[in-house]
């Protein structure tokens, strides 16, 4: 008797817990929730350049990684190849800021200050650089993803300072260093190129986000400020 009274206090153990488990590991009803997506997704290829530098530049936090924290993501490429004249957004060095580039004027020079180029001429290519946002902003530098560069029309790419080039030094037009919101200054790109490298070349600047943004230069002295540069050009001493 106290045999099958034991065992079927047993198999009333056992039916009560196999409930109890059947009942916590019930399917639920309630849908999971859907992941909010953020506003601007940083990742997205096909945001726009402008789009991007607005939303996505200088954000520690999602700049660059589509605000997940997952793998970073490359800032869309600027695939606008603008001319001479035209005002580029780009991000500022180390990410911080953003800068309108506008190349106004090129000039073609056989000297500079009495020194000869390496190779045929001096390319010297005057830029207007301006903080668009409340934030202080510095070019990207060449030490680093960015800077200043000259694409030949057989697309070898030549370094501003490069050769002689680092003798061109235009007084008006030397501007460095950090550029605060509400004011721009004006600065010049030299290149030491050699005749072909020159005709038809291509104006890089390298941000510091890595994105590259072109300018088509005219094949011989442009811009409202060529007389300007020509004068600092020949002045020696």
């Amino acid at each position: 008797m106290r045999t099958r009274t034991a065992a079927g206090a047993a198999l009333l153990l056992v039916a009560a817990l196999t409930g109890c488990g059947a009942e916590e590991s019930a399917p639920s009803n309630e849908k999971p929730q859907a992941k909010t997506s953020p506003s601007v997704d940083c990742s997205d290829t096909s945001l726009g350049q402008a789009e991007w530098v607005e939303n996505c530049a200088g954000d520690s936090e999602g700049a660059g990684t589509g605000r997940d924290g997952g793998e970073p993501a490359a800032p869309p490429a600027d695939e606008t190849v603008h001319v001479l004249g035209d005002p580029a957004l780009t991000v500022g060095d180390e990410g911080v800021g953003v800068l309108e580039m506008t190349p106004s004027s090129v000039v073609f020079a056989k000297e500079s200050d009495g020194n000869d180029p390496a190779k045929d001429v001096f390319v010297v290519v005057t830029v207007k650089k301006r903080p668009t946002t409340a934030a202080p902003a510095e070019e990207s530098s060449p030490m680093g993803p960015g800077g200043w560069q000259w694409k030949a029309p057989d697309g070898q790419a030549l370094g501003e300072g490069d050769g002689e080039s680092y003798n061109v030094v235009l007084g008006d037009f030397s501007a460095s260093g950090t550029i605060q919101p509400g004011s721009f200054v004006w600065d010049a790109e030299a290149f030491d190129l050699t005749a072909a490298q020159a005709k038809g070349g291509t104006l890089v600047y390298v941000d510091g986000e890595g994105t590259a943004h072109q300018w088509k230069m005219p094949e011989q002295d442009s811009g409202p400020q060529v007389a300007e540069v020509k004068k600092d050009l020949s002045t020696v001493g």
